[in-house]
């Protein structure tokens, strides 16, 4: 790949996968929809040149869980990055997740962009929350990345997106993210999951992007916790050397029976 040859990166999120590989979320068997979405993903062309992975990888917080998803994310041979969620265990996912096409990188250079990956989560909270090591760190690195054109990828959204119930747990100490980003306008894109929804909102600049679950949608615009009917899906970018770039959202056409009545998950 030349330095002006696009990007193609396939953004996957919430995958909530549990040790048996049966058992469901909502109703829905979470690693069949996975690999429902990847066999989607292996028929794009081009192939994308690679994955982020965006937390909530496991339900259960288990070994097991993750070996599964390096054993589903291992034959596609794309190069693999990922960042911990609310749900998940850092630890595990370091011993597990550590070998190719996965990598605990959480900085690096690809197609002309940088790209940072930022730990929010907090340890037995369901809000997000960036550390005052991380957001010196983050200064840091974009002091000496210099102008390059910058995506960042969290777990929690940053901005509001209109469902009470989710607002109450997105990131919150955003404002001290974005008076970093204010000095750094190399920073084009942030990417997150959580919201289990599509999302995209310019704000100050800055584009930032939801994806959706690669299992349960949540029904946007929710006071409280609702299910929605739409399809397993994720979110593909290209990015452009010039800071440039397109996206869009694919879904599949997995079909499961979801328990529109639950509360919760």
């Amino acid at each position: 790949m030349t330095q002006t040859s696009p990007l193609l990166i396939a953004q996957l999120s919430d995958t909530h996968l549990f040790a048996d590989e049966q058992q469901t979320l909502v109703g829905l068997p979470t690693a069949r929809s996975l690999q429902a979405v990847l066999e989607q993903l292996q028929t794009l062309q081009p192939q994308p040149d690679l994955l982020l992975l965006t937390g909530d990888l496991s339900q259960d917080e288990t070994k097991a869980s993750y070996q599964q998803l390096h054993t589903l994310i291992a034959p596609l041979n794309i190069p693999t990055y990922w960042l911990p969620g609310n749900h998940d265990q850092i630890e595990i996912m370091q011993q597990v997740l550590d070998t190719p096409p996965l990598s605990t990188q959480k900085s690096f250079q690809q197609g002309g962009w940088n790209f940072i990956l930022l730990n929010s989560a907090v340890p037995g909270c369901v809000y997000g929350q960036l550390s005052a090591e991380d957001l010196a760190g983050l200064e840091q690195q974009l002091q000496t990345l210099g102008d390059r054109p910058t995506l960042l990828a969290l777990h929690h959204p940053p901005l509001p997106i209109a469902s009470d119930w989710m607002d109450d747990i997105n990131l919150h100490n955003a404002a001290a993210l974005f008076a970093v980003l204010e000095r750094h306008p190399q920073v084009k894109l942030v990417l997150f999951g959580h919201i289990h929804q599509e999302f995209d909102q310019l704000y100050q600049g800055v584009r930032y992007l939801g994806a959706p679950s690669t299992c349960v949608q949540f029904k946007p615009k929710s006071r409280s916790f609702a299910v929605d009917e739409l399809k397993p899906g994720f979110r593909l970018l290209t990015l452009y050397a010039d800071g440039t770039f397109t996206t869009d959202v694919k879904r599949v056409s997995c079909i499961h029976q979801l328990d529109l009545a639950a509360t919760g998950y």
